[in-house]
This record gives structure tokens, C-alpha cells and sequence, in this order.
């Protein structure tokens, strides 16, 4: 209770006091409403927009126009069946090799750098169009996941033959050159093999285990080699 409250009440107790008997009771004062609570401040603009992208995308998932994002953890070998598990590790590799900031992420400035290096500059509208093309949570920025959409578009032919996204994927496809003859032959035959998804992946965990093998024997051979090196020059 406030002091003026409390003084308000002591004086018409005293009043009522003073009062002959039989006069009528003072009307008793009006009590002060309380001050309104100030209104809440406005949402910002970021707010808006944000709330704004989020009921867009609502409505294009619900029209099919997008995916929606997915809780579970990503597993590139079971949503992109199409592609081997070779490949896979290629596309990780250079995805890895352009995230400078090693967050797991390819902002526009890591990406304008990657399409410079790739030999297809991009202006920066046309980079961003390329993030939003596959930019499925926009975040303005590319997941592995998002980058491996590229290559889906690009094998289903959903992209146009000049656009950016088209010169990363044919920019990125297996150098033949560094692969050796037998890398792109494995390449090319896991592309057109009518096998079942999980006998593909059994057979390409095989031969990663035989390939792992093989650079554990050559370790080895290198090491024995340099121990005799090393005793002959003792001796």
C-alpha cells in the first residue's frame, strides 16, 4: 500500500470521527485506477522477415515445393542411394576442402572462392541464386546434405544447362587424370550396375577394406625398405 493510499484512508477516518451523529457519511474517493503496463515494443523487421520465411515455407512444403527438414541424423549413403560410396567421399572431400571455417557449412564467400578455383567465377546475385536453388532451410549457406542435392539435381536433370550450380557439378565430376584408368572405370560401372542398394554397399565396404589393406602392406614394404637403408649406412 502506498503512503498517499494510506493517508487518503486515515483522513476519512478522522472525518467520520469529527462527524456530528446522524450527519451523513462522506461520499468515500474514488481510488486511483493503477497506470496502465506500457505496451510491448513491436517486432523488429528481422522478426517479421523471419516469421515470414517460416510461413512460406509451410506453404511450399505443403504444395510439395519443398522437403521438410528432417530430425533424424543425415545419412549420405541411404538418401542418395544413386550415388556410390566412392563418389560420396569424393563430393565429402571437396566439400571439406572449401569449408574454410570448419563449420561444417559453405557460406557465399566459401563458395565464391571454390567456383574461382573451379575456373566458373560467379557474380554475387548469381551465387546467391545457386544457394537458394538448394538451400532447403534457409540459411543462406550450403550443409554437406545441400551439396549433395547439386549433384541429385543435376543427374535428374533439374538444372539448367547454364546455370551455376551445372559448371560446380560438371567442374566436380572424378578427374580421370588423377584417378587413374581403374579408378574411373570403377566409377562409371558403379553408375550403371543393377545391383541392390545394399549389396552395393557391401561390395564398395569390401573393396575399401582390400584398398586399405593394400596401402598397409605398401606402409610396410617402405618401412622394411628404410631399415635396411638405414643399416646398410651403419654398418
Amino acid at each position: 500500500m502506498s503512503s498517499n493510499e494510506l493517508a487518503r484512508k486515515l483522513q476519512r477516518r478522522l472525518q467520520q470521527w469529527e462527524a456530528p451523529e446522524g450527519s451523513p457519511e462522506p461520499e468515500p474517493q474514488p481510488e486511483r485506477e493503477p497506470e496502465p503496463e506500457p505496451p510491448a515494443r513491436a517486432p523488429t523487421a528481422s522478426a517479421d522477415a523471419e516469421l515470414s520465411a517460416q510461413l512460406n515455407r509451410r506453404l511450399d512444403i505443403n504444395e510439395g515445393a519443398a522437403r521438410p527438414r528432417r530430425c533424424k541424423v543425415f545419412n549420405p549413403y541411404t538418401e542418395f542411394p544413386e550415388f556410390s560410396r566412392r563418389l560420396i567421399k569424393d563430393l565429402e572431400s571437396k566439400f571439406k576442402q572449401y569449408d574454410a571455417g570448419r563449420d561444417g557449412f559453405i557460406d557465399l564467400m566459401e563458395l565464391k572462392l571454390m567456383m574461382e578455383k573451379l575456373g566458373a567465377p560467379q557474380t554475387h546475385l548469381g551465387l546467391k541464386s545457386m544457394i537458394k536453388e538448394v538451400d532447403e532451410d534457409f540459411d543462406g549457406k550450403l550443409s554437406f546434405r545441400e551439396f549433395l542435392l547439386i549433384f541429385h539435381k543435376a543427374a535428374a536433370g533439374e538444372l539448367q544447362e547454364e546455370s551455376g550450380l551445372m559448371a560446380l557439378a560438371k567442374l566436380s565430376e572424378i578427374d580421370v587424370a588423377l584417378e587413374g584408368v581403374k579408378g574411373a572405370k570403377d566409377f562409371f560401372e558403379a553408375k550403371v550396375q543393377a545391383l541392390s542398394s545394399a549389396s552395393r554397399f557391401e561390395a564398395e565396404l569390401k573393396a575399401e577394406q582390400e584398398e586399405r589393406k593394400r596401402e598397409e602392406e605398401k606402409r610396410r614394404i617402405r618401412q622394411a625398405a628404410f631399415r635396411e637403408l638405414k643399416a646398410a649406412f651403419s654398418s
